[in-house]
């Protein structure tokens, strides 16, 4: 995860190939319940950052670079589109016409796929990609973008060039955990 980015645009059709990319991905039902918001240059980001934090935390925010990042794209997750699909003759049977029935949300989980793939398209195409949460004016900057209310976000990304000023999480000091600790090959 990059959190300083240079400001640069991204190349010409960059984000078009990380969209298509990220439509690719699996989903239950191939109910491809997800939609993207793209913000794309100073102007519409700002309405980002406008919305979910206010002028006076950026002085001093302890990431500066990430308010660069030439673009953000809202990954959306649709309940509504896997309730009605279930409901659908070939899959009526399920019993997942009922979100209470469901035993996952699917329609997060496969919205998170294919955000992983944007953010793995970004590092293929040399950029530097963050997934962070809307942890406040998420009301305010869907109604300002427009987002019909059966979709909600869960989260958003930032893509861009690196600057190289990122500072590694402290988080990164507790090291990744042991395969022994988190593979159970034939049972726990």
């Amino acid at each position: 995860m990059v959190r300083s980015f240079d400001g640069r645009p991204l190349g010409d059709g960059v984000l078009d190939r990380l969209l298509d990319q990220a439509t690719r991905a699996p989903s239950a039902g191939f109910t491809q319940g997800w939609a993207f918001v793209v913000l794309e240059g100073p102007e519409q980001t700002e309405r980002f950052w406008r919305h979910t934090m206010a002028p006076e935390e950026r002085d001093g925010f302890r990431w500066p670079g990430l308010l660069r990042a030439p673009a953000i794209v809202l990954p959306l997750s649709n309940s509504q589109a896997y309730l009605l699909r279930y409901a659908e003759p070939d899959k009526a049977g399920s019993g997942l016409a009922d979100e209470d029935a469901w035993p996952v949300p699917y329609w997060d989980v496969d919205c998170a796929f294919a955000t992983m793939l944007l953010l793995l398209g970004a590092v293929d195409e040399g950029l530097g990609a963050l997934f962070f949460g809307i942890f406040r004016g998420e009301a305010e900057l869907l109604a300002d973008l427009r987002v019909p209310a059966s979709h909600r976000p869960i989260g958003a990304v930032a893509l861009g060039h690196p600057d190289g000023a990122d500072t590694p999480s402290a988080s990164l000091a507790r090291g990744r955990r042991p395969r022994h600790e988190v593979v159970h090959r034939g049972g726990w």
